[in-house]
């Protein structure tokens, strides 16, 4: 890998994409100082330190944890730019305006560190242009740099190039981007919105045209184009409104400004669409001005008309008949909806053939290969699939075809016909843009295989296109055995891996007895052992629907040997001969959090939710949530002077009394269910290689598991502090009774039932006092409303 290291970075420009890139580059740990004009009254950072107390009120939040603010630089223009002589790496984030843009390179250049990379973070303004007012000095290192709002959660980041930039730049670039920021990259060409936004608008421009084709509706239309199509749940509109109108017209202007129809034989339907143009004129930007395309009216949610002016009651659905047409397989779902006779189904195939349309035409303009164009619409847009992948699945020259009779016809939005590659040579012949070999540039007339980095061989099963072939990690590896709902494979025949596959990776019985199976094959024949699944979930907790049954059956004695038996996982985990890592990404609820903590270390992909949140069913964490709350506390208290437990126990009581979860692996740290000596990965795909390497680091170590020991409780009298807290909560109507029960159980658990504070016990003990309370909630008739009501609506039933 290259050893460009960005120890500092300088972002230029405190507007709402600045902020939000200083603030990501905080979440991963990365210094940083965020620069904007001095201020005319009062401080001159007074822009700046505005900007950044406004990260902590921004959703979804920027920050991992709001007090990390504190955290960025402030610097002005006037006082601050010898500050850019420390940085690595200079961003430059001010508005979309080429004069500002260049006017600002010209007083910061004197300033810019020899080695240091200056990149602009445009939406579409040509960077070969913004190159010309850099120094000739600097243009080798200077580039575009692209990332998609909101920064902390998009994935995708486009590069773009100049003609002088060194390609020893960009590799520098991406691997900083792809392994310290957590981002998919994509390296674009140098025309108007490069890659994703140039596809994204433009297929947004269609859509707003279909709308008024087919007289539909916006909440119609966004129940069409959100998850039913494989899209982001938000749908058209209201995606339009987080990002925000002004920003939508802005890009949009940019094609109109850059393009004719000589050079884009789509451009007639780039004109401002008129309900766009009526909203800018109202003032109504989205939801930064709690107006758009919707507007919330108390707890109701209005759509704007445009024939009226006015906003009217949402909440329209699609027909059905089209839902159930998109659950069908590709090919069998566009030729439905190209044959329905109804205006939702017509512009459905609309929307999809202007989409695959205009990507055929553009592809040779603005990628490399097809691949670029899938993986930004998927990373900067939430597509499932990309154009060309949902294409080629449906059956390329079968859809050519129909997309061809439509020009022919005049139903699609432009008379260009489809590129020549379509129907004729490699791309037809094997049947579609994607193949083992590589993917199809059309530039090129080749198919052209990834881009490998050093640091892409950190990324084991890194996300490819459909038609890759690429290996599977369901797939990879040996497998050692696959029951019970756990695969348990190796890679390298020194660590173990064991990858839970129930639905949502829940514990059954038969996973936990399928975890402690491989815990003693790893004893027996392995350097280690690491927990991972493939998906965004690291388990969602105990399978409620599988106890159910047995406890219909058996009655409680068999809730509790159950629960027993996965406390004893938990115990065989925490004391294993060989080290157990628990590779987290995404969710890591209730038995999935207890099966992290109780892993020898935590490697967490940097969105990950973790917490206890048993509470919303009804119950008390039952597999030694509670009992490492206490263990901790105590452990935490040894480091002190003082001898009350009681502070140190109170945020863990909390998070569990009332479910809070870690809305990030920094939160989650936070809240105690990371600990200082736990790894955050900023990249997802990384995270299996960085937990292998920790379990062979660890046995290279020594690796001894921890000795047992007792440990101090706050006892009974902390208990009726902690009560005593609830009765007032409850008494004042913040809480049920039925919370309150629950809550008083937890305290009882935690402070070690009714026994002497500082009194000694052990982790054994503890998991008793919980089996019990889980139990005795388990027979209560409102948790039995809880349960039940989760199981059926998917939400918690407060009662």
């Amino acid at each position: 890998m290259s050893r460009f290291q960005v120890k500092k970075v300088a972002v230029l420009g405190a507007g709402v994409m600045g902020a939000q890139i200083a603030a990501h580059l905080v979440n991963v740990r990365v210094p940083v100082v965020l620069f904007d004009l001095a201020a005319k009254e009062g401080p001159k950072n007074g822009i700046v330190t505005k900007a950044i107390d406004n990260l902590k009120k921004l959703k979804p939040a920027p920050l991992g944890v709001a007090e990390d603010a504190e955290l960025i630089q402030a610097a002005n223009y006037e006082e601050h730019l010898a500050l850019l002589g420390e940085c690595d790496l200079v961003i430059e984030a001010i508005a979309e305006r080429m004069d500002w843009k260049l006017d600002l390179y010209r007083k910061i250049a004197p300033h810019v560190a020899s080695h240091a990379i200056l990149a602009s973070n445009t939406s579409g303004l040509s960077i070969t242009k913004l190159a010309e007012a850099v120094p000739e000095s600097i243009r080798p290192r200077f580039c575009g740099i692209h990332f998609f709002n909101p920064p902390r959660y998009m994935t995708l980041v486009e590069l773009i190039p100049t003609p002088t930039t060194e390609a020893q730049v960009l590799d520098e670039l991406e691997t900083f981007a792809i392994s310290a920021l957590g981002k998919g990259v994509v390296r674009a060409k140098d025309t108007p919105n490069f890659i994703a936004n140039r596809i994204g608008i433009a297929g947004m421009l269609a859509t707003l045209k279909e709308v008024e084709n087919f007289g539909l509706t916006f909440d119609v239309v966004d129940d069409l184009t959100g998850k039913r199509l494989g899209r982001a749940s938000s749908g058209t509109f209201r995606t339009a409104d987080v990002v925000g109108l002004d920003t939508l017209a802005h890009v949009v202007k940019t094609l109109q400004d850059n393009l004719d129809e000589k050079r884009d034989p789509f451009y007639p339907n780039f004109a401002t669409p008129p309900v766009l143009a009526k909203l800018l004129e109202l003032g109504h930007l989205g939801q930064k001005t709690k107006a758009g395309f919707y507007k919330k009216a108390g707890r109701d949610v209005l759509r704007f008309d445009l024939q009226s002016g006015e906003y009217v009651s949402a909440g329209a659905k699609a027909d059905e008949v089209y839902g159930r047409m998109l659950k069908k397989p590709a090919g069998e779902r566009l030729k439905l909806l190209r044959n329905a006779e109804g205006p939702q189904g017509r512009f459905l195939w609309a929307i999809l053939r202007d989409g695959f349309h205009y990507a055929a035409v553009h592809l040779a303009d603005i990628a490399e290969s097809a691949r670029d164009v899938d993986l930004a619409m998927r990373w900067g847009f939430g597509m499932q699939q990309g154009p060309f992948e949902l294409w080629q699945e449906a059956g390329w020259l079968q859809v050519a075809q129909w997309i061809q009779e439509d020009i022919a016809a005049g139903k699609a939005l432009s008379k260009a016909p489809l590129p020549e590659w379509v129907f004729k040579g490699p791309v037809a012949e094997a049947g579609g843009v994607h193949t083992r070999e590589g993917s199809w540039s059309a530039s090129e007339q080749r198919f052209v295989p990834e881009r490998r980095l050093p640091v892409h061989a950190r990324q084991l099963f890194p996300e490819r296109v459909l038609g890759a072939q690429a290996p599977r990690a369901e797939e990879a590896g040996t497998t050692i055995s696959d029951e019970g709902d756990v695969r348990v494979w190796t890679l390298d025949g020194e660590v173990l891996i064991a990858s839970i596959h129930s639905k949502m990776n829940a514990i059954s019985p038969d996973v936990a007895e399928a975890l402690a199976e491989a815990v003693a094959l790893a004893e027996r024949e392995y350097r280690g052992l690491v927990i991972w699944s493939s998906d965004d979930k690291f388990s969602v907790g105990a399978d409620l629907q599988a106890m159910l049954p047995a406890f219909v059956v058996a009655g409680i004695d068999a809730v509790e040997g159950a629960e027993q038996a996965l406390q004893d996982v938990m115990l065989r985990i925490r004391y294993a001969n060989v080290p157990v890592v628990a590779a987290v990404r995404g969710l890591a609820l209730g038995g999935g959090c207890e099966l992290a903590v109780y892993s020898a270390r935590r490697v967490a992909a940097m969105e990950s939710y973790i917490g206890l949140v048993e509470v919303g069913v009804g119950l008390v964490p039952g597999a030694g949530g509670l009992t490492y709350i206490a263990r901790r506390a105590a452990e935490n208290a040894a480091t002190s002077t003082g001898s009350d437990l009681l502070p140190f126990l109170t945020e863990g009581f909390t998070a569990a009394a009332m479910a809070k979860v870690g809305t990030s692996a920094l939160e989650s740290r936070k809240l105690g269910y990371l600990v200082e000596g736990d790894i955050v990965v900023p990249n997802k795909d990384e995270l299996l290689y960085v937990a292998l390497q920790q379990a062979r680091a660890m046995a290279d170590a020594g690796w001894r598991p921890p000795m047992k020991r007792s440990f101090r409780v706050a006892g009974r009298s902390g208990a009726a502090t902690i009560t005593g807290q609830l009765v007032n909560m409850r008494d004042g109507g913040f809480i049920s009774a039925h919370d309150f029960h629950i809550a008083s159980l937890i305290a009882h658990v935690v402070t070690g039932g009714d026994v002497d504070p500082g009194t000694l016990v052990t982790e054994e003990y503890l998991m008793a006092l919980e089996r019990k309370a889980f139990c005795s909630l388990v027979v209560h008739p409102k948790t039995q409303e809880r349960i039940m009501g989760m199981l059926s609506t998917g939400k918690p039933l407060r009662n």
